[in-house]
């Protein structure tokens, strides 16, 4: 029984890569059904990859890098193995998927976009310590 409960539930590291196909699929404003369609597949499987209920195999993943523009080790940056899952607290995790979810949400990507189209390192600086301070602020409330 033991072993159909390992199945229902995601693997985290299939998981992550499937936040990642996501994230930067996101980031590019594709959809799921360009991004099947260049693969050659439907965007059912697309959603399945990035929910991490389906594994992406190898050659599919080094598909989906190049048409997305990034290396094959981009979709593992930030996977943590399980020797360290072990020593990572729930805050910490909690904290790591909640960045995740806003980085991949329409305020987030909306946000993204303009930030990065922002050349001036120094106007970027003063952003994020405006955003830090809103943030402090909020929290003392």
């Amino acid at each position: 029984m033991a072993d159909k409960d390992n199945k229902k539930k995601p693997n985290p590291t299939d998981m992550h890569v499937g936040s990642r196909i996501r994230l930067r699929r996101n980031i590019l404003g594709m959809s799921q059904e360009k991004l099947g369609e260049n693969l050659g597949i439907t965007f059912q499987q697309i959603q399945k990859y990035e929910k991490g209920t389906n594994r992406v195999g190898a050659s599919r993943l080094q598909a989906i890098a190049n048409i997305l523009g990034v290396p094959v080790s981009f979709f593992f940056d930030g996977v943590q193995s399980d020797e360290a899952i072990g020593r990572v607290g729930f805050a910490e995790d909690s904290a790591a998927t909640s960045a995740l979810e806003f980085c991949t949400s329409a305020e987030g990507l909306q946000l993204t976009r303009a930030f990065v189209r922002i050349s001036d390192q120094r106007v970027r600086r003063r952003i994020i310590d405006l955003v830090k301070t809103l943030a402090d602020e909020v929290s003392v409330d």
